[in-house]
C-alpha cells in the first residue's frame, strides 16, 4: 500500500511457469488485466472517502458496511494476491508434516479432502471460489460467490484461507473452455504446499 492506494503485486513466477496446466496467456491476462482492474477500481472506490488509508484486510472484514465496489474489488484484489502465492511451478504432489496430519485427521485421507474441495469448486454456481480455511482451529472446506472470501463479515462460513481456487471462467476459459472439471483436476499439479503449510502453522 502506498499513499492510501493499492498496487498490483508482481507475479511470483513468469507467466508461463505453470504450463501446461495453466497457460501463459491466461496467466498474463488474469494478472495484468483482471487483477489490475480490481486494484484500479478499488482505488477509485475509496479515493476521498473515510475508507482511504484502511488496510485491505480491514476493508474486506467490513464488507457488509462498505459500498459494493469496495467489497467486490477489495475481495478481487485480496483473493488474487493470495491465489498467486498458493501456486508454483513444479508444485502439486501431497502435503507433508503437520498439514498432512491435520488433513488426514479431519477428512480421513488426502483423497477425501481432494474430493470435498473439488466438489466445492465444481458445485459453485456461476463465478466464485473454493477454499480450505482454518475456522475455530479446524480445517473446513468452503465456497464463496463472486469475489467474496471467508474473511468477510458476510461469509456464510468464516475463517482464514490457507488454500483457494478461482473458478471464475476467466481463470480457465482460454485453455479449458467450459471444462471447469478439467481445469480443477489439473490445478492440483501447481499447488504450492509449502505456502499452504506455512499458512496452516501460522493460523492454527
Amino acid at each position: 500500500m502506498n499513499n492510501g492506494t493499492f498496487s498490483l503485486p508482481p507475479l511470483p513466477y513468469p507467466y508461463d511457469a505453470l504450463e501446461p496446466y495453466i497457460d501463459k496467456w491466461t496467466m498474463e491476462l488474469h494478472h495484468t488485466k483482471h487483477h489490475q482492474a480490481y486494484v484500479n477500481n478499488l482505488n477509485k472506490a475509496i479515493e476521498g472517502t473515510e475508507l482511504a488509508g484502511k488496510t485491505l484486510e480491514e476493508l474486506i472484514g467490513m464488507a457488509s458496511k462498505v459500498p459494493a465496489a469496495v467489497r467486490n474489488n477489495g475481495g478481487g484484489h485480496w483473493n488474487h494476491t493470495f491465489f498467486w502465492k498458493i501456486m508454483k511451478p513444479n508444485g502439486g504432489g501431497l502435503p507433508s508434516g503437520e498439514l498432512a496430519d491435520a488433513i488426514n485427521s479431519t477428512f480421513g485421507s488426502f483423497e477425501n479432502f481432494k474430493k470435498a474441495f473439488t466438489d466445492s469448486a465444481l458445485g459453485r454456481f456461476g463465478s466464485g471460489w473454493a477454499w480450505l480455511i482454518m475456522s475455530n482451529g479446524k480445517l473446513v472446506v468452503a465456497s464463496t460467490p463472486n469475489q467474496d472470501n471467508p474473511l468477510m463479515d458476510v461469509a456464510e462460513v468464516k475463517g482464514i484461507p490457507i488454500l483457494g481456487i478461482d473458478v471464475w471462467e476467466h481463470a480457465y476459459y482460454l485453455k479449458y473452455q467450459n471444462r471447469r472439471n478439467e481445469y480443477v483436476e489439473n490445478w492440483w499439479n501447481v499447488v504450492n504446499w509449502d505456502e499452504v503449510s506455512r499458512l496452516f502453522k501460522q493460523n492454527k
